[in-house]
This record gives C-alpha cells, sequence and structure tokens, in this order.
C-alpha cells in the first residue's frame, strides 16, 4: 500500500515543518513538500495541525513475562507503548522467570512473546556473575546488549556484578563488540546509608543517596578508559554523576547515558508521605537536582529519555517506603510528560523526538527506527501537542493501575500511532491485532 501522511507540523531531524510524508511498502519514501499531490491510488490522510512524529523508541521496558506476568505482559505493555505513541520497545532481562541470561531463556522469551505484541520488541540479555560462557551466544542470538546491576536488583534471579566481576564482564562485552548498560549504585554507600523503613519519603531518599550513583559511574568510567567497552548508564537520576560522564565523553571515552520521566517532571518535595507509587531505584530526587538533568539534556551530556516502565501488582505498593516494591508505571504517558515539562521549559517538539526516538534508536542500532526521514520504518506518533488531559489510571492500558501521574494534567493528547505504515491506535484505542515483530540486532 502506498500512504502519504501530511500535516502542518511534521517533527524531521531538521526540525519541524509543513511537510507530506510518502510511504510504501511499510518504509518511508520520502519528505514531500506539504500538499504535493499523491499519485492514483494512494491513501492520503490529512492530519491538520496535529504533529507527526517518529514513533518512540522505549529501550528501558520491564514486561516481566513470562513468569510475572500478572505484574505486566506483552500483550499488554505494547497496548500501553500503542496507546502512548511508542511503536518499538526494548525488553530488560530481569523480572521474568527465568531471565534473559541464555539462549534457552531467550526462546522462551520469544515464544511468550511472538503472538502477543502489538509494537516491535526486541531483547537485552543479562550479564550474572556466573554466565559469563553464555554472552558470546546470546550477542550471536541477537540481543542488543547487556544488562549488569551494581547493587542488589531486587530479584534473587539476577545477582549483582562485584568490581571484579564487572571487569571480566567488561573485557567480554568489548570482545564482542557488544553494548553494556548498567544499574549504577554504589553497594558500599547504600549499605552505609541508613535504610528506608515507613511511609515518609525523605526516609527513603536518604537510603539511596546521589554518592552511590556519582561513585558507581565514576567506577564505570575507569572500567571503560581501561577496556574500551561501550557503555550505557541507566535511568540516571544524580546530578552529581553528570561531570564525569561529561569529562568521559570529552576524553572520547565511549560512554553514553540516559534518564526518566519521572526524574524530569516530578521531584522529591512533592511526593506525598506513603505514596509509593513514586518509589523507584535510583530515587526521585529534588526539583534542583531535576533542572541539572534537564540542563545535562540540552548540552548533550544526557542522550536519551526512556520510561523505566517497572510495573507490578497493586498488592506491592504497601505504603511503607522500605517493603514497597520499587518502580514507576509510566510507558503510556512518557511522550506528554516529558512534552508538559519540555514546553514549560522552552525545549522543541524536535528535541524530545531526539530523546524519546532518536537517540534510544542508535543506542540500541536500530538504524531503520527513530526519525522521520527516507529509508526509515514508517513508525508515527499523532500528537495533539496543546491539549490537554487529566491522567486517570484506570484508563491506562498497562496491566495494573498503579501510576505516580494519576490525577496529574498533562499537555499531549497521541491522537494515533502508525507501526511500518498502518495505524495501530487511534485515540488511545487498539485497531489491530498483535503484528508488531520481534527484532534482533543487526
Amino acid at each position: 500500500m502506498r500512504l502519504v501522511l501530511s500535516s502542518t507540523r511534521v517533527v524531521t531531524p531538521e526540525g519541524v515543518r509543513a511537510a507530506s510524508v510518502a510511504v510504501t511498502g511499510g518504509r518511508i519514501e520520502a519528505v514531500l513538500p506539504y500538499g504535493t499531490a499523491a499519485p492514483p491510488g494512494t491513501v492520503v490522510e490529512d492530519l491538520g495541525d496535529d504533529m507527526l512524529l517518529p514513533g518512540l523508541v522505549d529501550t528501558h521496558v520491564h514486561i516481566n513475562d513470562p513468569g510475572r506476568s500478572e505484574w505486566e505482559g506483552f500483550r499488554t505493555a505494547t497496548l500501553a507503548a500503542a496507546a502512548g505513541g511508542v511503536t518499538t520497545l526494548v525488553d530488560m532481562p530481569l523480572n521474568s522467570l527465568p531471565p534473559t541470561t541464555t539462549v534457552g531463556h531467550l526462546r522462551i522469551k520469544q515464544d511468550a512473546a511472538r503472538a502477543a505484541v502489538h509494537t516491535d520488541v526486541g531483547f537485552w540479555g543479562g550479564a550474572l556473575p556466573d554466565n559469563l560462557p553464555e554472552l558470546g551466544p546470546l550477542h550471536a542470538a541477537g540481543v542488543f546488549g547487556f544488562k549488569s546491576f551494581l547493587s542488589p536488583s531486587g530479584v534473587p534471579e539476577f545477582p549483582h556484578l562485584t568490581r571484579h566481576d564487572l571487569d571480566a564482564v567488561a573485557a567480554e562485552v568489548a570482545r564482542l563488540g557488544g553494548l553494556l548498560i548498567v544499574h549504577a549504585e554504589d553497594p558500599g554507600h547504600l549499605a552505609a546509608a541508613p535504610p528506608a523503613a515507613g511511609p515518609r519519603y525523605a526516609g527513603f531518599l536518604a537510603s539511596r543517596p546521589g554518592a552511590a550513583e556519582d561513585a558507581a559511574v565514576a567506577a564505570l568510567v575507569d572500567v571503560v578508559r581501561r577496556r574500551g567497552t561501550r557503555v550505557h548508564v541507566l535511568h540516571l537520576s544524580s546530578c552529581g554523576a553528570l561531570p564525569v560522564i561529561a569529562a568521559a565523553r570529552a576524553e572520547g571515552l565511549p560512554v553514553t547515558a540516559e534518564t526518566c520521566p519521572h526524574f524530569l517532571t516530578l521531584a522529591a518535595e512533592e511526593v506525598p508521605d506513603g505514596a509509593t507509587e513514586f518509589k523507584c531505584c535510583p530515587p526521585i530526587r529534588e526539583a534542583g537536582n531535576r533542572d541539572r538533568l534537564w540542563a545535562a539534556l540540552a548540552d548533550g551530556t544526557l542522550d536519551c529519555v526512556v520510561s523505566d516502565h517497572s510495573p507490578c501488582t497493586t498488592d506491592l505498593k504497601v505504603p511503607d517506603f522500605g517493603a514497597a516494591w520499587g518502580g514507576i508505571s509510566s510507558l503510556q504517558l512518557g511522550l506528554p510528560a516529558v512534552w508538559t515539562e519540555a514546553r514549560r521549559r522552552g525545549h522543541t517538539p524536535a528535541d524530545v523526538a531526539r530523546w524519546m526516538a532518536t537517540a534510544p534508536a542508535a543506542l540500541a542500532g536500530l538504524g531503520h527506527k527513530g526519525a522521520i526521514e527516507a529509508g526509515r520504518d514508517a513508525d508515527f506518533a499523532v500528537l495533539a501537542p496543546d491539549e490537554t488531559f487529566t491522567v486517570d489510571p484506570a484508563a491506562l492500558h498497562h496491566r495494573n493501575p498503579v501510576t505516580a501521574y494519576a490525577g496529574r494534567t498533562l499537555h499531549g493528547v497521541v491522537r494515533a500511532t502508525w507501526l511500518r505504515g498502518r495505524k495501530i491506535a487511534e485515540h488511545g484505542v487498539p485497531l489491530t491485532g498483535p503484528t508488531g515483530r520481534l527484532l534482533e540486532r543487526r
């Protein structure tokens, strides 16, 4: 099918402009002047002033399927993604049973996903203290890289790496020409902090000090300097680590970093006591810290904004920050949440597309995703950027109605989502069956 989508506001790598986007065979054929006449037989859809963005690429999602599918699942996660303008997910290797730490485990995960996904989905592998021989086969099987923790993960089947383990894993990933993505909190700093207990958010924040992130990031940079491994810092929340990352990049080291919508849009001062829907690790920090994260996005120290969607059943969000599961559910809300704050701070839709589509696609090596330009997949999000809505958890598609954004009014209504030239959701409602594809590293 040949398709043309026209809008007065198309977000391209060169900026926002009026354009007509021609699609053939699921790929973008050309970005043409607005109103260019289409050949006979072309399906034409004029979006008017609604904005056409590239479909978002979310490289940090915990789908938990199989094994903990009551927390989330491939069907519900990809429905939520489609409703929120996200067309590609890369699934984290832990919280499912078994974790994605061997090729056999990867095949189990792929079998669970194959007939269930509404968006395209790829997979990270896991690097544990005892699975070093599995990294080469997993790399050959097409995982996009390897996830590790430097502190306890929260689930026993996915232990963290010691400094010795980290060096060995980094050496092997470098040998493979792969990517190591790391939850960077130093266990010594966490052990020395007061333990979290009770309903006070201030107590939980004190239990995960920024110094734990800062020390872990510095240790990672030292490993990169020795081993040459390409390393990506996951869900950075501490602004104290930013100078270390900036210096590493200035030195030419292959270090990248991401942050998350909740770190950019929420602040510790606003979290009510007992509201464990706000609990995540590392934690949401103060407003001044948030300002520095925004500055780091603007100057390029931080590359990506991805969800770290880490859901659980409602009973695990008890009103005790020491006992509650740590994770924020925001997969469907990332685009409007980030856009709401970005527009307030003077950033453009092109900035948001770069942070949430182009850069995550580049991180995972998905060169055919993440931008509106000829040759890329025809993945789109249609956004009404000036309209608002109030978040109702019951109206979201992820499995359990828990979110830190409940009751918030956000700018940016996702009108529709297209995957490879096919409309898969409109007004938050899925239009097709599970027609997504499973992706492998190319």
